[in-house]
């Protein structure tokens, strides 16, 4: 696993120990931030169920100006704090040690993306869209949230807040684009 462009392009990340996080691969990274890379300079980034960061810190060596990263493994927060020192991105972050749904719930902050990757098969992911489409105040004007999921989880959010506007599969996984109605 390594930062796959921008500033700390080459950098290898550290993988969250065991096997309770699925790190995303370089194949469906690289595609996901051609898609970004136009729009990252300056965003403020959420990555939620963050496991090592490296969305995040991907973000970050691209241009985005701070980053929030969450998870609720202590062992996946401790990962995130080693990935950023070693990438030298530490002041332009904050880590949360918290369950995904109090984060949003009592978030101040604004966000130009969020990407949510939770653990897969359990319905979590559309229940974050429901509770960002309750929470529109999270997303910035022309803010995006985009889903990492398995194709098979798929459903379509009815939302009056959230708007999907894109799909790309690679593999076994499906992102899934939203931009908010704000």
């Amino acid at each position: 696993m390594r930062v796959i462009g921008g500033t700390a392009r080459g950098t290898n990340l550290r993988a969250v120990p065991g096997n309770t996080t699925r790190p995303i691969l370089d194949r469906v990274k690289k595609p996901l931030f051609d898609i970004l890379r136009p729009r990252i300079a300056n965003t403020v980034f959420l990555d939620l169920f963050a496991g090592s960061g490296g969305v995040g810190i991907e973000a970050l060596s691209e241009g985005a100006s701070f980053c929030t990263f969450n998870d609720l493994e202590s062992a996946a927060v401790a990962t995130i704090k080693t990935n950023l020192k070693n990438t030298h991105f530490e002041s332009k972050a904050e880590v949360y040690n918290i369950d995904a749904f109090q984060y949003l719930k009592k978030a101040k902050k604004n966000y130009d993306i969020i990407y949510i990757a939770p653990p897969q098969y359990k319905g979590i992911w559309l229940e974050v869209l429901k509770t960002l489409a309750e929470r529109p105040q999270l997303l910035n004007d022309g803010g995006l949230v985009i889903a990492q999921i398995d194709p098979k989880e798929y459903e379509e959010l009815s939302s009056s807040t959230l708007f999907e506007f894109d799909q790309r599969k690679y593999g076994k996984t499906l992102l899934v684009f939203y931009k908010g109605n704000n």
